[in-house]
Protein backbone atom coordinates (compact mmCIF):
# COMPACT_ATOMS: atom_id res chain seq x y z
CA UNK A 1 0.00 0.00 0.00
CA UNK A 2 1.19 3.34 -0.27
CA UNK A 3 1.74 5.28 2.82
CA UNK A 4 -1.72 5.01 4.11
CA UNK A 5 -4.07 2.47 2.65
CA UNK A 6 -7.56 2.37 4.04
CA UNK A 7 -10.27 -0.08 3.04
CA UNK A 8 -12.58 -2.39 4.93
CA UNK A 9 -11.41 -0.86 8.15
CA UNK A 10 -7.69 -1.04 7.56
CA UNK A 11 -4.76 1.23 6.89
CA UNK A 12 -1.04 0.64 6.68
CA UNK A 13 2.27 2.46 6.91
CA UNK A 14 5.90 1.64 6.29
CA UNK A 15 8.41 -0.25 8.44
CA UNK A 16 12.10 -0.96 8.68
CA UNK A 17 13.26 -4.37 7.45
CA UNK A 18 16.70 -5.91 7.90
CA UNK A 19 17.79 -8.30 5.16
CA UNK A 20 21.06 -10.11 4.54
CA UNK A 21 23.55 -7.53 5.74
CA UNK A 22 21.26 -4.67 4.78
CA UNK A 23 18.81 -2.40 6.59
CA UNK A 24 16.16 -0.52 4.63
CA UNK A 25 14.33 2.36 6.27
CA UNK A 26 11.02 2.88 4.56
CA UNK A 27 9.85 6.41 3.99
CA UNK A 28 7.14 7.64 6.33
CA UNK A 29 5.07 9.73 4.00
CA UNK A 30 1.53 10.88 3.59
CA UNK A 31 -0.64 9.42 0.84
CA UNK A 32 0.72 11.37 -2.08
CA UNK A 33 2.84 10.94 -5.18
CA UNK A 34 3.78 12.44 -8.48
CA UNK A 35 0.84 14.10 -10.12
CA UNK A 36 -0.22 13.00 -13.55
CA UNK A 37 -3.10 12.71 -15.92
CA UNK A 38 -4.12 10.22 -18.57
CA UNK A 39 -1.28 8.74 -20.61
CA UNK A 40 -0.03 11.04 -23.30
CA UNK A 41 0.32 9.71 -26.81
CA UNK A 42 3.79 8.89 -28.13
CA UNK A 43 5.77 11.91 -29.21
CA UNK A 44 7.72 12.23 -32.44
CA UNK A 45 10.59 10.24 -30.95
CA UNK A 46 8.35 7.41 -29.77
CA UNK A 47 8.39 8.40 -26.10
CA UNK A 48 5.28 7.63 -24.08
CA UNK A 49 4.02 8.19 -20.54
CA UNK A 50 2.28 5.38 -18.69
CA UNK A 51 0.04 6.28 -15.76
CA UNK A 52 -0.50 4.08 -12.73
CA UNK A 53 -3.54 4.87 -10.55
CA UNK A 54 -3.62 3.29 -7.10
CA UNK A 55 -4.43 4.01 -3.46
CA UNK A 56 -2.58 4.22 -0.19
CA UNK A 57 0.93 2.88 -0.71
CA UNK A 58 1.92 0.18 -3.16
CA UNK A 59 5.60 0.95 -2.53
CA UNK A 60 6.81 1.35 -6.11
CA UNK A 61 8.00 4.91 -5.67
CA UNK A 62 9.66 4.11 -2.35
CA UNK A 63 11.49 1.18 -3.95
CA UNK A 64 12.62 3.33 -6.87
CA UNK A 65 10.97 1.01 -9.38
CA UNK A 66 9.53 3.62 -11.73
CA UNK A 67 12.94 5.21 -12.16
CA UNK A 68 14.48 1.79 -12.73
CA UNK A 69 11.88 0.94 -15.36
CA UNK A 70 12.68 4.16 -17.19
CA UNK A 71 16.36 3.19 -17.17
CA UNK A 72 15.45 -0.16 -18.72
CA UNK A 73 13.00 1.46 -21.16
CA UNK A 74 14.27 5.00 -21.90
CA UNK A 75 11.26 5.77 -24.09
CA UNK A 76 8.78 5.12 -21.25
CA UNK A 77 8.09 7.41 -18.30
CA UNK A 78 5.80 6.17 -15.53
CA UNK A 79 3.67 8.56 -13.49
CA UNK A 80 1.75 7.46 -10.42
CA UNK A 81 -1.56 8.96 -9.28
CA UNK A 82 -2.29 8.01 -5.67
CA UNK A 83 -5.57 8.38 -3.81
CA UNK A 84 -4.90 8.12 -0.07
CA UNK A 85 -8.23 6.47 0.78
CA UNK A 86 -9.39 3.44 -1.23
CA UNK A 87 -12.99 4.23 -0.34
CA UNK A 88 -12.60 7.43 -2.35
CA UNK A 89 -10.61 5.75 -5.13
CA UNK A 90 -12.99 2.89 -5.92
CA UNK A 91 -16.23 4.77 -6.77
CA UNK A 92 -14.28 6.97 -9.18
CA UNK A 93 -12.65 3.90 -10.71
CA UNK A 94 -16.07 2.27 -11.22
CA UNK A 95 -17.38 5.39 -12.91
CA UNK A 96 -14.37 5.45 -15.23
CA UNK A 97 -14.89 1.80 -16.13
CA UNK A 98 -18.55 2.50 -16.88
CA UNK A 99 -17.81 5.45 -19.14
CA UNK A 100 -14.58 4.10 -20.59
CA UNK A 101 -12.83 7.43 -20.05
CA UNK A 102 -10.40 8.88 -17.52
CA UNK A 103 -8.74 5.52 -16.93
CA UNK A 104 -5.05 5.17 -16.19
CA UNK A 105 -2.98 2.65 -18.13
CA UNK A 106 -2.61 0.57 -14.95
CA UNK A 107 -5.19 0.55 -12.14
CA UNK A 108 -4.89 -0.89 -8.64
CA UNK A 109 -7.64 -3.17 -7.28
CA UNK A 110 -8.21 -3.88 -3.58
CA UNK A 111 -8.95 -7.53 -2.79
CA UNK A 112 -12.30 -6.58 -1.24
CA UNK A 113 -13.40 -5.27 -4.65
CA UNK A 114 -11.98 -8.10 -6.76
CA UNK A 115 -15.03 -10.35 -6.79
CA UNK A 116 -17.39 -7.56 -7.82
CA UNK A 117 -15.11 -6.61 -10.71
CA UNK A 118 -14.56 -10.24 -11.74
CA UNK A 119 -18.31 -10.85 -11.84
CA UNK A 120 -19.53 -7.58 -13.37
CA UNK A 121 -16.65 -5.83 -15.17
CA UNK A 122 -14.35 -8.56 -16.47
CA UNK A 123 -14.84 -7.40 -20.07
CA UNK A 124 -13.43 -4.01 -19.12
CA UNK A 125 -9.99 -5.48 -18.44
CA UNK A 126 -7.18 -7.03 -20.44
CA UNK A 127 -6.74 -10.77 -19.82
CA UNK A 128 -3.43 -10.82 -17.97
CA UNK A 129 -3.23 -14.60 -18.30
CA UNK A 130 -1.83 -13.80 -21.74
CA UNK A 131 0.87 -11.62 -20.18
CA UNK A 132 1.80 -13.25 -16.86
CA UNK A 133 1.98 -16.83 -15.58
CA UNK A 134 -0.68 -17.08 -12.82
CA UNK A 135 1.09 -20.18 -11.46
CA UNK A 136 3.84 -17.89 -10.16
CA UNK A 137 1.47 -16.64 -7.49
CA UNK A 138 0.23 -18.45 -4.40
CA UNK A 139 -2.77 -20.33 -5.75
CA UNK A 140 -5.46 -18.68 -3.67
CA UNK A 141 -4.25 -15.20 -4.65
CA UNK A 142 -4.43 -15.90 -8.38
CA UNK A 143 -7.94 -17.31 -8.02
CA UNK A 144 -9.19 -14.09 -6.44
CA UNK A 145 -8.80 -12.21 -9.74
CA UNK A 146 -9.77 -15.03 -12.12
CA UNK A 147 -13.16 -15.50 -13.79
CA UNK A 148 -14.88 -18.87 -14.15
CA UNK A 149 -13.72 -18.84 -17.76
CA UNK A 150 -10.08 -18.41 -16.70
CA UNK A 151 -9.64 -14.72 -17.52
CA UNK A 152 -7.25 -12.99 -15.11
CA UNK A 153 -8.12 -9.34 -14.53
CA UNK A 154 -5.39 -8.56 -12.00
CA UNK A 155 -1.81 -9.53 -11.20
CA UNK A 156 -1.25 -10.00 -7.47
CA UNK A 157 0.79 -7.45 -5.56
CA UNK A 158 0.83 -7.92 -1.78
CA UNK A 159 -0.96 -10.23 0.66
CA UNK A 160 -1.62 -10.20 4.41
CA UNK A 161 -0.73 -13.54 6.05
CA UNK A 162 -1.60 -13.43 9.75
CA UNK A 163 0.46 -13.47 12.93
CA UNK A 164 0.24 -12.07 16.46
CA UNK A 165 2.30 -9.01 17.36
CA UNK A 166 2.94 -8.81 21.09
CA UNK A 167 4.81 -6.77 23.69
CA UNK A 168 7.59 -8.87 25.23
CA UNK A 169 8.05 -6.54 28.19
CA UNK A 170 4.36 -6.52 29.12
CA UNK A 171 4.20 -10.32 28.84
CA UNK A 172 7.18 -10.61 31.17
CA UNK A 173 5.59 -8.27 33.72
CA UNK A 174 2.40 -10.35 33.58
CA UNK A 175 4.33 -13.57 34.20
CA UNK A 176 3.88 -14.92 30.68
CA UNK A 177 6.52 -16.39 28.35
CA UNK A 178 8.25 -13.96 26.02
CA UNK A 179 9.93 -16.27 23.50
CA UNK A 180 7.94 -16.27 20.25
CA UNK A 181 7.86 -20.08 20.03
CA UNK A 182 6.65 -20.38 23.61
CA UNK A 183 4.03 -17.69 23.04
CA UNK A 184 2.73 -19.52 19.97
CA UNK A 185 2.56 -22.74 21.99
CA UNK A 186 0.26 -21.03 24.51
CA UNK A 187 -2.44 -20.60 21.87
CA UNK A 188 -1.64 -23.59 19.71
CA UNK A 189 -5.23 -24.78 20.04
CA UNK A 190 -6.61 -21.75 18.21
CA UNK A 191 -8.23 -18.41 18.94
CA UNK A 192 -9.99 -19.83 21.99
CA UNK A 193 -6.55 -20.41 23.51
CA UNK A 194 -5.62 -16.87 22.55
CA UNK A 195 -8.45 -15.63 24.78
CA UNK A 196 -7.32 -17.94 27.58
CA UNK A 197 -3.89 -16.37 27.30
CA UNK A 198 -5.63 -13.02 27.58
CA UNK A 199 -7.26 -14.10 30.81
CA UNK A 200 -3.86 -15.11 32.17
CA UNK A 201 -2.51 -11.73 31.16
CA UNK A 202 -5.38 -9.89 32.83
CA UNK A 203 -4.60 -11.49 36.22
CA UNK A 204 -1.25 -9.72 36.45
CA UNK A 205 -1.56 -7.09 33.76
CA UNK A 206 0.54 -3.96 34.27
CA UNK A 207 -1.71 -1.11 35.32
CA UNK A 208 -3.41 0.70 32.46
CA UNK A 209 -2.74 -2.02 29.86
CA UNK A 210 -5.04 -4.33 27.91
CA UNK A 211 -4.46 -7.71 26.33
CA UNK A 212 -5.67 -6.66 22.87
CA UNK A 213 -6.39 -3.44 21.04
CA UNK A 214 -9.66 -4.40 19.39
CA UNK A 215 -12.06 -7.33 19.46
CA UNK A 216 -13.01 -6.53 15.87
CA UNK A 217 -9.39 -7.11 14.80
CA UNK A 218 -9.44 -10.53 16.43
CA UNK A 219 -12.78 -11.18 14.74
CA UNK A 220 -11.25 -10.46 11.34
CA UNK A 221 -8.40 -12.83 12.11
CA UNK A 222 -10.83 -15.61 12.99
CA UNK A 223 -13.05 -15.16 9.93
CA UNK A 224 -10.09 -14.83 7.56
CA UNK A 225 -9.01 -18.42 8.26
CA UNK A 226 -12.22 -19.90 6.85
CA UNK A 227 -12.74 -20.89 3.22
CA UNK A 228 -16.36 -19.72 3.30
CA UNK A 229 -16.71 -16.41 5.09
CA UNK A 230 -19.52 -14.12 3.93
CA UNK A 231 -20.54 -15.87 0.70
CA UNK A 232 -21.01 -19.47 -0.42
CA UNK A 233 -19.45 -20.85 -3.59
CA UNK A 234 -22.76 -20.40 -5.40
CA UNK A 235 -22.64 -16.66 -4.70
CA UNK A 236 -25.29 -16.69 -1.96
CA UNK A 237 -24.63 -14.46 1.08
CA UNK A 238 -24.17 -16.74 4.10
CA UNK A 239 -22.77 -14.38 6.69
CA UNK A 240 -25.64 -15.14 9.10
CA UNK A 241 -24.94 -18.88 8.96
CA UNK A 242 -21.17 -18.83 8.35
CA UNK A 243 -19.26 -20.94 10.86
CA UNK A 244 -16.36 -18.50 10.73
CA UNK A 245 -18.55 -15.46 11.35
CA UNK A 246 -20.33 -17.20 14.23
CA UNK A 247 -17.03 -18.21 15.81
CA UNK A 248 -15.53 -14.77 15.34
CA UNK A 249 -18.59 -13.03 16.79
CA UNK A 250 -18.71 -15.37 19.78
CA UNK A 251 -15.05 -14.81 20.57
CA UNK A 252 -15.38 -11.05 20.11
CA UNK A 253 -18.30 -10.82 22.53
CA UNK A 254 -16.39 -12.97 25.00
CA UNK A 255 -13.35 -10.69 24.77
CA UNK A 256 -15.55 -7.66 25.41
CA UNK A 257 -17.36 -9.34 28.30
CA UNK A 258 -14.07 -10.30 29.97
CA UNK A 259 -12.64 -6.83 29.40
CA UNK A 260 -9.64 -8.14 27.50
CA UNK A 261 -9.81 -5.40 24.88
CA UNK A 262 -9.15 -1.67 25.05
CA UNK A 263 -12.03 -1.20 22.62
CA UNK A 264 -10.20 0.85 20.01
CA UNK A 265 -11.20 1.18 16.39
CA UNK A 266 -8.03 0.28 14.55
CA UNK A 267 -6.14 3.11 12.84
CA UNK A 268 -8.20 5.77 14.64
CA UNK A 269 -6.37 8.54 16.56
CA UNK A 270 -7.14 6.85 19.94
CA UNK A 271 -5.65 3.60 18.59
CA UNK A 272 -2.53 5.42 17.45
CA UNK A 273 -2.30 7.14 20.83
CA UNK A 274 -2.60 3.81 22.66
CA UNK A 275 0.36 2.45 20.72
CA UNK A 276 2.40 5.54 21.58
CA UNK A 277 1.43 5.20 25.23
CA UNK A 278 2.18 1.48 25.25
CA UNK A 279 -1.15 0.26 26.64
CA UNK A 280 -1.72 -2.61 24.19
CA UNK A 281 -0.12 -6.03 24.71
CA UNK A 282 -1.19 -7.84 21.52
CA UNK A 283 -2.51 -7.04 18.07
CA UNK A 284 -3.90 -9.43 15.45
CA UNK A 285 -1.22 -8.83 12.87
CA UNK A 286 -1.47 -9.33 9.11
CA UNK A 287 1.93 -8.78 7.48
CA UNK A 288 1.31 -5.10 6.80
CA UNK A 289 0.26 -4.35 10.41
CA UNK A 290 3.82 -4.48 11.77
CA UNK A 291 4.59 -1.29 9.88
CA UNK A 292 1.62 0.45 11.47
CA UNK A 293 2.73 -0.56 14.94
CA UNK A 294 6.34 0.52 14.48
CA UNK A 295 5.23 3.85 13.06
CA UNK A 296 2.82 4.80 15.83
CA UNK A 297 4.48 3.11 18.82
CA UNK A 298 7.72 4.90 17.98
CA UNK A 299 11.33 4.48 19.02
CA UNK A 300 10.50 4.10 22.71
CA UNK A 301 9.19 0.57 22.11
CA UNK A 302 11.73 -0.67 19.57
CA UNK A 303 12.76 -4.21 20.47
CA UNK A 304 9.94 -4.56 22.98
CA UNK A 305 7.54 -5.85 20.34
CA UNK A 306 7.83 -9.32 18.80
CA UNK A 307 5.90 -11.47 16.31
CA UNK A 308 4.60 -15.03 16.79
CA UNK A 309 2.67 -17.32 14.49
CA UNK A 310 -1.10 -17.05 14.19
CA UNK A 311 -3.23 -19.03 16.68
CA UNK A 312 -3.96 -22.67 15.91
CA UNK A 313 -3.09 -24.65 12.82
CA UNK A 314 -5.24 -22.75 10.33
CA UNK A 315 -3.62 -20.07 8.19
CA UNK A 316 -5.36 -16.80 7.40
CA UNK A 317 -5.03 -13.81 5.09
CA UNK A 318 -6.23 -10.26 5.70
CA UNK A 319 -5.83 -7.83 2.82
CA UNK A 320 -3.95 -7.53 -0.46
CA UNK A 321 -4.25 -5.92 -3.87
CA UNK A 322 -3.80 -6.35 -7.63
CA UNK A 323 -2.65 -4.41 -10.67
CA UNK A 324 -4.97 -4.41 -13.68
CA UNK A 325 -4.87 -3.10 -17.24
CA UNK A 326 -8.14 -1.51 -18.42
CA UNK A 327 -9.01 -2.63 -21.95
CA UNK A 328 -9.69 1.00 -22.98
CA UNK A 329 -6.33 2.29 -21.80
CA UNK A 330 -4.18 4.20 -24.27
CA UNK A 331 -1.15 1.92 -24.09
CA UNK A 332 -2.49 -1.55 -23.37
CA UNK A 333 0.53 -3.53 -24.59
CA UNK A 334 3.08 -1.39 -22.75
CA UNK A 335 0.89 -1.33 -19.62
CA UNK A 336 0.76 -5.13 -19.57
CA UNK A 337 4.53 -5.32 -19.80
CA UNK A 338 4.85 -2.86 -16.91
CA UNK A 339 2.46 -4.90 -14.75
CA UNK A 340 4.39 -8.08 -15.53
CA UNK A 341 7.63 -6.41 -14.46
CA UNK A 342 6.26 -4.74 -11.32
CA UNK A 343 4.78 -8.02 -10.04
CA UNK A 344 7.80 -10.19 -10.86
CA UNK A 345 9.67 -11.75 -7.89
CA UNK A 346 12.59 -9.30 -7.91
CA UNK A 347 10.36 -6.23 -7.88
CA UNK A 348 8.02 -7.65 -5.23
CA UNK A 349 11.06 -8.37 -3.06
CA UNK A 350 12.26 -4.79 -3.56
CA UNK A 351 8.88 -3.41 -2.48
CA UNK A 352 8.88 -5.69 0.57
CA UNK A 353 12.32 -4.42 1.52
CA UNK A 354 11.26 -0.80 1.06
CA UNK A 355 7.84 -0.71 2.73
CA UNK A 356 7.18 -4.12 4.30
CA UNK A 357 4.23 -5.34 2.22
CA UNK A 358 4.52 -9.09 1.72
CA UNK A 359 4.82 -10.55 -1.82
CA UNK A 360 2.20 -12.76 -3.43
CA UNK A 361 4.60 -14.05 -6.08
CA UNK A 362 6.07 -17.31 -4.75
CA UNK A 363 9.37 -16.72 -6.54
CA UNK A 364 10.09 -13.81 -4.19
CA UNK A 365 10.14 -16.10 -1.16
CA UNK A 366 13.50 -17.58 -2.14
CA UNK A 367 15.18 -14.23 -2.71
CA UNK A 368 17.47 -13.00 0.10
CA UNK A 369 15.54 -9.77 0.71
CA UNK A 370 12.50 -11.87 1.62
CA UNK A 371 13.84 -15.21 2.81
CA UNK A 372 16.32 -13.68 5.27
CA UNK A 373 14.23 -10.65 6.22
CA UNK A 374 14.01 -9.70 9.87
CA UNK A 375 12.36 -6.79 11.65
CA UNK A 376 14.73 -5.08 14.08
CA UNK A 377 11.81 -3.22 15.66
CA UNK A 378 10.17 -6.55 16.51
CA UNK A 379 13.18 -8.14 18.22
CA UNK A 380 14.52 -9.28 14.83
CA UNK A 381 11.48 -11.45 14.17
CA UNK A 382 12.15 -13.61 11.07
CA UNK A 383 9.19 -12.33 9.13
CA UNK A 384 10.37 -13.75 5.82
CA UNK A 385 10.10 -17.25 7.26
CA UNK A 386 6.94 -16.64 9.29
CA UNK A 387 4.87 -15.11 6.51
CA UNK A 388 6.15 -17.22 3.61
CA UNK A 389 5.28 -20.41 5.48
CA UNK A 390 1.79 -19.17 6.25
CA UNK A 391 1.15 -17.68 2.80
CA UNK A 392 1.48 -21.00 1.03
CA UNK A 393 -1.11 -22.85 3.13
CA UNK A 394 -3.82 -20.20 3.33
CA UNK A 395 -7.14 -21.63 2.07
CA UNK A 396 -8.65 -20.28 -1.14
CA UNK A 397 -11.41 -18.20 0.42
CA UNK A 398 -14.69 -17.64 -1.38
CA UNK A 399 -15.00 -13.94 -2.18
CA UNK A 400 -18.23 -12.00 -2.55
CA UNK A 401 -19.08 -8.65 -4.12
CA UNK A 402 -19.87 -6.96 -0.79
CA UNK A 403 -17.28 -8.60 1.47
CA UNK A 404 -15.83 -5.27 2.52
CA UNK A 405 -19.19 -3.76 3.45
CA UNK A 406 -20.21 -6.81 5.47
CA UNK A 407 -16.92 -6.91 7.36
CA UNK A 408 -16.96 -3.16 8.00
CA UNK A 409 -20.52 -3.24 9.32
CA UNK A 410 -19.92 -6.15 11.69
CA UNK A 411 -16.67 -4.57 12.90
CA UNK A 412 -18.50 -1.33 13.64
CA UNK A 413 -21.00 -3.16 15.83
CA UNK A 414 -18.22 -4.94 17.68
CA UNK A 415 -16.70 -1.53 18.34
CA UNK A 416 -20.10 -0.40 19.64
CA UNK A 417 -20.13 -3.28 22.11
CA UNK A 418 -16.67 -2.25 23.29
CA UNK A 419 -17.14 1.51 23.40
CA UNK A 420 -20.84 2.01 24.08
CA UNK A 421 -21.74 -1.15 25.95
CA UNK A 422 -24.23 -2.18 23.27
CA UNK A 423 -25.91 -5.49 24.07
CA UNK A 424 -24.50 -8.28 21.82
CA UNK A 425 -27.94 -9.29 20.53
CA UNK A 426 -28.80 -5.71 19.65
CA UNK A 427 -25.39 -5.22 18.02
CA UNK A 428 -25.87 -8.31 15.86
CA UNK A 429 -29.39 -7.27 14.85
CA UNK A 430 -28.18 -3.78 13.98
CA UNK A 431 -25.40 -5.26 11.87
CA UNK A 432 -27.62 -7.65 9.95
CA UNK A 433 -30.29 -5.03 9.29
CA UNK A 434 -27.72 -2.61 7.90
CA UNK A 435 -26.09 -5.29 5.74
CA UNK A 436 -29.39 -6.57 4.36
CA UNK A 437 -30.31 -3.07 3.25
CA UNK A 438 -27.16 -2.94 1.16
CA UNK A 439 -26.98 -6.42 -0.30
CA UNK A 440 -30.71 -7.00 -0.63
Amino acid sequence: MRITRTVAGRSRRTAVIATTGLTAAALLLTGCSDSGSESDGADADGNITLTVADFGQFGYKEAGLFEKYHELHPNITVKENVTADEKVYYPKFLQQLNTGSGLADVQGIEVGRAKELVDTKADAFVDLAKVIDPDQWVNWKALQATTDQGKVIGAGTDIGPMSICYRRDLFEQAGLPTDREEVAAKYAGGWEDYLKLGEEYAKKAPKGTYFMDSASAMYNGVVSSDEEQYYAKDGKPIYKESAGVKAGWKLATEAVDKKLTQGLAQFSPPWQAALRKGSVATVACPAWMAAQISTYAGDAFKGKWDIAKTPGDTAANWGGSFLSVPAKGKHVKEAGELVKWLTAPEQQAAVFKAVGVFPSNKGAYELPDVKSAKLPYFNNAPIGEIYAEEAQVIPAAVLGPKDGIIKDTISTQINNMEQRGTDPDKAWNDATEAIDKVIG
